[in-house]
């Protein structure tokens, strides 16, 4: 059994902004490189391998962490396409029915020359497969849309509604991976301890 935890980057000016990041390379904000300097890694974590998203965002909150992490670019963001560095709401009010629609479709939700979450699950299964292959417990630092789609995946959650479980973004989430790289649920929302 292969345990993966995945943890969110640290916050940036588009996130407080409520704007659609998805490819796009924002830094992290300064209230973020606060935050991801006071977090301390749950001791589970202890002689885990590390691979982060290639965007600045994901590469400099695992540098805050103190840890060496790879570059892994299936857990890029989702391609928010024509979407990106829009807030949703302002979306929704432009083309409230369109916008529902697209919505409505779950895994299929695809912003205009973006992805779906269902391209982010096809991504991330020749990964998983890998990474239970090699038997390597394995850190990530990526995306909220990374983490929902795996949750997608180890839950079965059609993102038609509510997920089975309410995530934190500023914790860690565990998994473990059997040995087809299936992802099952194992701690969720697991402290991401920080300095006083």
């Amino acid at each position: 059994m292969t345990r993966l935890a995945v943890l969110r980057h640290a916050p940036t000016d588009w996130n407080a902004e409520k704007r659609l990041q998805g490819r796009s390379d924002q830094p992290l904000s300064v209230a973020g490189e606060i935050q991801a300097r006071a977090w301390r890694l749950p001791p589970a974590l202890a002689g885990f391998r590390w691979l982060t998203s290639p965007l600045l965002r994901a590469r400099r909150t695992a540098e805050l962490l103190g840890v060496e992490a790879e570059v892994e670019p299936a857990v890029v963001e989702l391609d928010f396409g024509d979407w990106e560095g829009r807030i949703l709401d302002e979306i929704r009010a432009a083309d409230p029915t369109g916008t529902a629609a697209n919505e409505a479709r779950g895994l299929d939700f695809r912003p205009p020359g973006g992805e779906s979450p269902r391209d982010v699950q096809a991504r991330l299964t020749p990964l998983l497969r890998r990474l239970a292959a090699e038997e390597r417990d394995t850190t990530i630092v990526t995306h909220k849309g990374v983490i929902r789609a795996l949750l997608s995946l180890a839950t079965g959650w059609p993102m038609l509604d509510k997920p089975p479980v309410k995530l934190r973004w500023d914790r860690v989430h565990s998994f473990t991976l059997g040995a087809d790289g299936a992802p099952r649920p194992d701690q969720l929302n697991l402290p991401l301890d920080t300095c006083p």
